[in-house]
């Protein structure tokens, strides 16, 4: 049976950075930059920008609810914006850059408003969380030009992200702070120096480099997951390969230009974990990656016990 595609609406600022943390998800069809809110049909960027049309900046989902749920969007939503500022986002002011969720079904106003209500009840934030949860109104694409800004234009996007707070923020209300001494005692040696010291683990005497149980495997540190047996092949390397993460937001890639080598390191976005590296000579019908990992890194999780270890959404990972 078919699953129900549902649409998702976010207001996080600017609309070129509220593209990329959700575009390569699973589960995720489309996202579209646009406006909303307001009452003027069709308008243009800049009648929007003038701040006299009662639109905001938005982008618009398109989303498989089985696959991703409309809780993990929300989720993805709050990290992506200072949801204590009335006036704008960042270095963005004015109401076309408010914050919002705009919900589609009774189902999603309730999700948001219990969301909202757990964050601001969190302590993460000293202030009170002022972004609107609102019934969805005519959505109008924007401008061909403005559609997935951070493929067209990478490199202004980059700089815009970081020059305008956004990215420095995200850090830091978001990232984990790990105490290191506290980590040296919990993790086995290898595990300390592969994760916090971008260190690597020998070839053929790691724990999963022949594995061949399905299941996942998660952040060591944070829980996260980061890749499945589905996508794991036998690379000849000594390590466990893959060709691709289960979540690319999940992931993030850093220049590595250690031991005379310019190499392409993997980390883990919520802990920070050195993973390992990604080259271009993997399987060319898999998209051509291989994604070589350290086994200290990570921590399995077997298909049969991913319900009961709270990973039971990810089972649609074996349905086929």
């Amino acid at each position: 049976m078919a699953s129900s595609i549902e649409k998702a609406t976010f207001a996080g600022g600017c609309f070129w950075c509220m593209v990329e943390p959700f575009d390569t998800r699973p589960g995720i069809k489309s996202v579209i930059s646009g406006y909303t809110g307001g009452n003027v049909e069709n308008p243009t960027y800049e009648q929007v920008c003038s701040n006299t049309t009662g639109h905001v900046e938005a982008v618009q989902i398109t989303f498989d609810p089985e696959v991703m749920p409309y809780e993990q969007l929300v989720d993805t939503f709050w990290q992506q914006i200072d949801p204590t500022d009335p006036g704008g986002q960042f270095n963005d002011r004015g109401e076309s850059y408010q914050t919002a969720i705009f919900y589609h079904n009774e189902k999603q106003k309730e999700i948001a408003e219990k969301s909202k209500q757990a964050l601001d009840e969190s302590g993460k934030f000293s202030k009170p969380v002022v972004t609107e949860i609102l019934p969805a109104k005519p959505f109008y694409p924007a401008e061909e030009n403005h559609q997935d800004y951070y493929k067209k234009q990478s490199f202004h996007y980059r700089l815009y992200k970081k020059g305008s707070g956004r990215e420095d923020f995200i850090k830091e209300t978001w990232g984990i702070n790990l105490d290191k001494s506290k980590l040296k005692e919990e993790l086995t040696p290898i595990q300390y120096h592969v994760t916090q010291e971008n260190g690597t683990e020998r070839p053929f005497q790691n724990e999963y480099w022949d594995n061949e149980t399905e299941g996942i495997y998660v952040d060591l540190i944070s829980g996260e997951v980061l890749f499945s047996s589905k996508d794991k092949y036998d690379a000849g390397c000594g390590w466990p390969s893959f060709t691709k993460p289960v979540d690319s937001y999940q992931v993030t890639e850093e220049l590595d230009q250690s031991h005379g080598m310019i190499r392409t390191e993997i980390r883990s976005r919520k802990s920070n974990s050195h993973l390992g590296h990604v080259f271009e000579d993997g399987p060319q019908e898999a998209g051509g990656l291989r994604y070589c990992m350290n086994s200290a890194a990570m921590k399995f999780i077997p298909k049969e016990e991913m319900k009961e270890k709270g990973y039971g959404h990810y089972l649609y990972l074996f349905n086929n």
